[in-house]
């Protein structure tokens, strides 16, 4: 046999080889709470926004704190599936202090290929399943029609006013925002949680605030018994806060990191990152008790708190230390039970660390869980103090449904979890998750699940607020997104 047609069977073989590694048959896992049982079929596409992306005001589009994707506009075609989404960046790049970063939402137009569980993926098609484009962006205001600021409330509060509670308020004037999740309503509006306050805002269609939802007293943040809304990051030339962490309610940066709308309409979850300060959320290791608020939504500007509860956020040992991982984003299924979305930090692309011990999607059963609502635990009465559960509250149930750091999942659409810390290298922070219809009539109750990373604007080509920059440590971390089959049972609307 000549050298060439050697080396033409050899590189056929190795090619062969690489197919049949990434087509194997991949197990389902399951979760059973609040009596239904969920089922994960697998992660079936892959897909990136690069991150030098800029957005129509010609500054670093940077995206997946939070989504929602548009079930009106979700279509099936002889292509695979086409749609919209919108997806929610948080405050800006912000990695030495906060800037005047102009609030804002995008909309994306999806495309999607699913592949089969057993369909060979050749490495030009393993991240080609999602096509994403920005199609558009939308500034959010307040209620007077001024943009909104991701710079730091420091100790700034506007007085409440009409119908609008005291909000966090930057050195400029403006009403501080730092967005974490987005339900898009029916009308076209958009509720919008926020770490700061951490309160719930409903924007009209065309981004003007009309309303705000204030927390019960347990969660705001309080410093010398007065309320205090920074988060310990000021802008330029800004003031820290005294004294640095709040003495009760959400720790800074630890707002209401999850929100969601229940399959009827009928209520909205709110979740917030970890437990609030008296209960144990000063520490890293005890901060895993933390609160779903349950709202009821036939009133969206006068939101009705009905159920509160203990929800415990997953635990993992990190070099022998108890670490909690916080909660990122929430999914919901019914008012009794919601997918939670909780991860490890410091660790992925654009980070140091290389490799995380923990990002799951659980199942939170609410069924027996202590209603708290209304009680003294939302006022000022530890209900987990140092960590520990208040012997008369009973928490949710958590269950694990699907490990994001999968190797054989990953591997099938060239991704990984740890060294090389390279573009294929998880990023740190995944935040977003949405679903869409499978559209199959043999499986009603089969849905597409969107899970979307914030990338946190980290390029080496960003621009913003006026200013040119460069992420430290030489990366260009893309806004992705990894969709997985799921069924979920009496999700779908009748």
């Amino acid at each position: 046999m000549g050298y060439a047609r050697k080396a033409a069977l050899l590189a056929a073989t190795m090619i062969a080889s690489s197919l049949i590694s990434n087509s194997v048959l991949l197990a389902e896992t399951s979760a059973t709470g609040a009596g239904i049982t969920i089922v994960n079929k697998g992660l079936v596409a892959v897909g990136r926004i690069p991150a030098g992306q800029r957005d129509k005001f010609g500054e670093t589009f940077g995206s997946g704190s939070g989504m929602a994707i548009d079930p009106t506009d979700w279509k099936k075609d002889a292509d695979g599936y086409a749609g919209s989404l919108w997806l929610l960046p948080d405050r800006g790049y912000n990695v030495d202090g906060t800037t005047d970063y102009n609030s804002r939402i995008n909309k994306i137009e999806i495309r999607l290929a699913p592949a089969a569980a057993d369909q060979a993926l050749s490495s030009d098609k393993q991240q080609a399943g999602v096509q994403a484009k920005l199609a558009e962006t939308m500034l959010l205001t307040d209620d007077a029609g001024k943009n909104m600021t991701g710079l730091d409330p420091e100790s700034g509060v506007r007085a409440a006013a009409a119908k609008m509670p005291a909000m966090p308020q930057a050195s400029t004037g403006k009403v501080s925002l730092d967005p974490e999740a987005v339900i898009r309503l029916a009308d076209g509006s958009l509720l919008i949680s926020d770490e700061y306050g951490p309160y719930i805002y409903h924007f009209s269609i065309d981004g003007k605030l009309i309303s705000a939802t204030q927390p019960p007293k347990a969660l705001l943040p309080m410093r010398k018994g007065r309320l205090d809304f920074s988060s310990n990051n000021p802008g330029p030339g800004g003031k820290v806060p005294d004294p640095k962490d709040p003495e009760s309610g959400r720790q800074n940066n630890q707002g209401l990191e999850g929100m969601a709308m229940t399959p009827d309409g009928k209520f909205v979850i709110a979740l917030l990152q970890s437990a609030p300060i008296q209960d144990g959320g000063d520490s890293s290791s005890t901060r895993m008790n933390t609160r779903a608020l349950v709202y009821d939504a036939s009133d969206i500007d006068n939101l009705k708190l009905v159920h509160e509860y203990v929800v415990p956020l997953p635990t993992f040992d990190n070099k022998g230390k108890v670490a909690v991982a916080a909660a990122s984003e929430i999914l919901a299924l019914s008012d009794k039970a919601f997918l939670v979305l909780a991860r490890d930090s410091n660790s992925g692309q654009g980070v140091k660390g290389d490799t995380s011990v923990y990002r799951k999607i659980n199942l939170i059963d609410l069924t027996s869980a202590t209603d708290i609502a209304g009680t003294d635990f939302d006022g000022l009465k530890p209900v987990a103090s140092k960590g520990k559960v208040d012997e008369t509250v009973k928490p949710a149930v958590l269950t694990s449904f699907i490990d994001i750091n999968d190797a054989q999942e990953l591997a099938r659409f060239g991704l990984h979890n740890g060294a090389p810390n390279d573009r294929n290298n998880l990023s740190e922070k995944w935040e977003a998750m949405s679903i869409a219809s499978a559209l199959d009539a043999s499986a009603p109750d089969d849905f597409f699940l969107f899970v979307a990373n914030d990338n946190d604007f980290l390029t080496q080509d960003g621009f913003q607020v006026g200013n040119a920059y460069k992420a430290a440590g030489g990366a260009d971390v893309d806004t992705m997104f990894q969709v997985f089959r799921v069924t979920l049972p009496g999700v779908a609307k009748k």
